[in-house]
């Protein structure tokens, strides 16, 4: 009798299993939505944003970046080429993206403090990556 009793229960556990599995899909199926949607729309208005740099006296081609979502702000940069370009990363700017480094024009250089400056003059034109030393942080240079 025991024995036949738990075969009629052996129904009612299956049918836990599958309402566990349903709901555990159903979950994760609005949790990559949801996080799909927030770094779609969530980055959109760093992909639109660039800034071009303004030139004092005709030495430097200033630009300031900052930090905005994990990224650096403005993420796109137009530049001069041959004409010597300053940036400096102000304080929002934190860990890993404080290490700034294009690799087209052999610049690496960790900027302590927004003081320090990142000097270099682009002398070939075309579209370039700039990133942090991890590559977490990046941005697009774009040399006129």
């Amino acid at each position: 009798m025991l024995h036949a009793t738990s075969h009629a229960l052996s129904p009612i556990k299956n049918n836990k299993m599958k309402i566990k599995k349903t709901t555990l899909y159903l979950v994760l199926i609005i949790i990559l939505v949801t996080m799909m949607g927030f770094f779609l729309l969530g980055n959109e208005n760093i992909k639109q944003d660039n800034v071009t740099p303004n030139t004092i006296d005709g030495e430097f081609q200033k630009v300031v970046l900052s930090m905005k979502n994990l990224n650096y702000y403005p993420n796109t940069i137009k530049v001069k080429a041959n004409q010597p370009v300053e940036i400096t990363l102000d304080d929002s700017v934190r860990g890993c993206l404080r290490s700034f480094y294009v690799k087209d024009f052999g610049v690496n250089k960790y900027s302590r403090t927004s003081n320090d400056k990142i000097t270099f003059t682009p002398n070939k034109k075309g579209t370039f990556r700039f990133a942090c030393s991890m590559g977490m942080g990046t941005g697009t240079l774009v040399v006129e």
